[in-house]
């Protein structure tokens, strides 16, 4: 090994690390830091930003309209990217770190890599206490920085410049690791950020990674196998993981072999296209009568790659009580959920484990042919609600079902927090794997767009003919929306169809549905508003450079977003929705919300009564 040194500052040495580390991903050698996103104050610009400016070629850098939005669009990014690249977020001290908060919450929840590289206060303390600096006078190392012990897989603060040569690799180390994925934070005192040091040559060649496929053990895999062989009714859930590990010829290799029925969770909403024989559609809360049907009755369900949120499980009360499960996953964790037989591994290698053990087995053709007359019957479901005429009061369904019609097969779908994840994932048909992106794993209102901006920066890398589409609410929009400035900015088109609802509708649906009265949701409902009024979205979508119109029903939508595909920027289409009517109707399960024990409303007592006649049918695990 050579003795050669480099002498960079701390910020320097940073980037120049970044810039050298590979994957090879689809045959070829791919930088794993995409770049970054950053907001420049006192805190980065000095230093930081220094470093930056000199490697903006290799290290493109996106400069965001807030940070909480940088975040969600690094969230974006890797997620099309499938975790195997990831974006940097850079803020300065103070209120910018503070608003990634949010959007490492979101990347934390979704397993997501994201890398945040922070202003800090001075080392030195000598010119304390200085701007933004919050003050603890019981402890002076504690700042903003520390909130994000609680959201990030990895934490370090750098006190010396030597410390990155250990920091860099385990905080990359983390967002390469498929069980403990997740953001990290390095938090850079302004002083150190500028400090310099002699660095190892070493340090900074190219590497060359790999993504870690752990094999699951023998032992779990015979457990595992004569588990499925046992059952009558077996089921698989389909998760996000089963994307992450490109696992999905193996997932569509094992339930073809053994003839068992696949449903999917939010995250792993586009394992399998639509048509495919054995999707028996979306499990949950916010799924099909189909899949709930046949998680109901299964015997042994397999989950694959999936946290088992309680979107998922109705609260766990969408099985039954004797189910037997078993978890396929990465994460001990995950994978030894609610008394599963835990098989800890890549789902990849697992499925193909399995399938080799179970041999040419098959379930019950009666079993599977039922389940597949049930995703029928739920066909026929999605067809009726998506479809408009008869007068019938505009809807998120409609809007979702004139856009599936239009839009390409390799096109991106986004949507987020609202009432529009529960319609997309019910109503979407996947005509391409891996095409829809429905956050509900922090289900953070203003990823809509942030997001889509993100995804659209690395669809741009592999695919820049498709098109990126996102789905959001007026409510939504309204929290954050600069990134249409941002993807009119950077060439990087959108599609956004704005549903406008006049304020938080489905929210304020389950009010209703809990007995409560219209209360601070709509905005008609608010008592200190006194004159409500609605936003002229198209005017504002128009002020940041996007092309925009409102349209009065489907059939304008339709026209309206034709015209969009065939713009070469940023397009928003405004449509008002009926908060009350159009609503996806079945396809629920039970959900667990904290309703009113005691009440002078006859109504929520009422309701709070209903509400529990459910919970008998709930499992209690760990």
């Amino acid at each position: 090994m050579s003795d050669s040194t480099l002498r960079l500052t701390t910020a320097q040495a940073i980037i120049k690390y970044l810039a050298n580390q590979f994957l090879i991903i689809d045959g070829e050698k791919t930088r794993i830091c995409g770049g970054g996103f950053g907001i420049f104050g006192h805190g980065n610009v000095s230093c930081l930003g220094e470093a930056l400016y000199n490697a903006q070629d290799t290290l493109p850098l996106y400069r965001g309209q807030n940070e909480q939005s940088m975040g969600f669009a690094a969230a974006g990014y890797a997620k099309y990217h499938l975790r195997r690249r990831f974006m940097f977020c850079t803020a300065s001290a103070g209120p910018g770190t503070a608003n990634l908060l949010t959007a490492a919450g979101l990347a934390h929840a979704n397993r997501l890599p994201m890398l945040m590289l922070c202003g800090d206060t001075f080392l030195t303390r000598l010119p304390d206490p200085v701007l933004q600096q919050l003050e603890h006078f019981g402890d002076p190392t504690m700042g903003v920085n520390d909130a994000f012990k609680a959201v990030t897989r990895y934490w370090d603060r750098i006190t010396h410049p030597a410390q990155v040569i250990q920091s860099l690799p385990a905080a990359l180390a983390t967002m390469l690791d498929p069980a403990d994925c997740g953001p990290t934070f390095i938090a850079l005192p302004q002083d150190v950020q500028g400090w310099s040091y002699d660095f190892p040559a070493a340090f900074f060649e190219e590497r060359v990674h790999h993504i870690r496929r752990q094999a699951p053990d023998i032992t779990e895999i015979e457990d595992a196998a004569s588990l499925v062989a046992s059952a009558k009714r077996p089921l698989i859930i389909a998760g996000g993981g089963v994307q992450y590990s490109g696992a999905i010829k193996e997932l569509s290799s094992f339930a073809e072999t053994l003839n068992i029925p696949v449903v999917e969770t939010i995250a792993g909403r586009a394992n399998m296209l639509a048509t495919h024989p054995l999707n028996i559609g979306p499990v949950g809360v916010t799924g099909s009568d189909s899949a709930n049907w046949a998680a109901e009755r299964a015997d042994v369900i397999l989950s694959v790659g999936c946290r088992l949120q309680d979107f998922t499980t109705g609260s766990w009360t969408a099985f039954s009580h004797d189910a037997q499960f078993i978890s396929l996953n990465a994460a001990r964790h995950d994978a030894a959920k609610h008394r599963s037989l835990p098989v800890v591994g890549d789902a990849k290698l697992g499925l193909a484990a399995l399938q080799k053990t179970l041999g040419e087995r098959c379930s019950d053709p009666t079993w599977t042919k039922e389940a597949q007359a049930q995703r029928q019957i739920w066909d026929h479901t999605v067809a009726e609600t998506v479809r408009a005429g008869d007068n019938r009061p505009n809807s998120y369904a409609q809007a979702i079902g004139v856009v599936n019609a239009l839009v390409a097969d390799h096109d991106r779908v986004v949507a987020a927090a609202g009432g529009l994840p529960a319609e997309v994932t019910a109503n979407w048909r996947t005509l391409k794997t891996g095409t829809v992106d429905v956050e509900f794993g922090f289900s953070c209102m203003g990823y809509e767009i942030a997001g889509a901006w993100g995804a659209r920066i690395a669809q741009s890398e592999k695919e820049p003919e498709a098109d990126t589409i996102s789905f959001v609410g007026d409510g939504s929009y309204l929290m954050l929306n600069s990134d249409i400035y941002s993807s009119v900015l950077t060439g990087k088109k959108l599609i956004i169809l704005v549903l406008d609802n006049g304020g938080f509708a489905v929210i304020n649906k389950l009010q209703n549905n809990t007995g409560n009265e219209s209360f601070n949701n709509l905005t008609k409902d608010c008592p200190t508003i006194p004159e409500p009024f609605a936003v002229d979205f198209e005017a504002h979508a128009k002020s940041m450079g996007a092309l925009s119109e409102t349209v009065q029903n489907p059939a304008e939508l339709g026209a309206a977003f034709k015209r969009a595909q065939s713009a070469d920027q940023t397009s928003v289409i405004v449509m008002q929705v009926d908060p009350y009517v159009g609503w996806t109707e079945g396809g629920h399960t039970w959900w667990e919300v904290g309703t009113p024990h005691v009440t002078d409303s006859v109504k929520i007592r009422n309701a709070h009564i209903e509400w529990e006649t459910s919970r008998p049918k709930q499992r209690r695990g760990i």
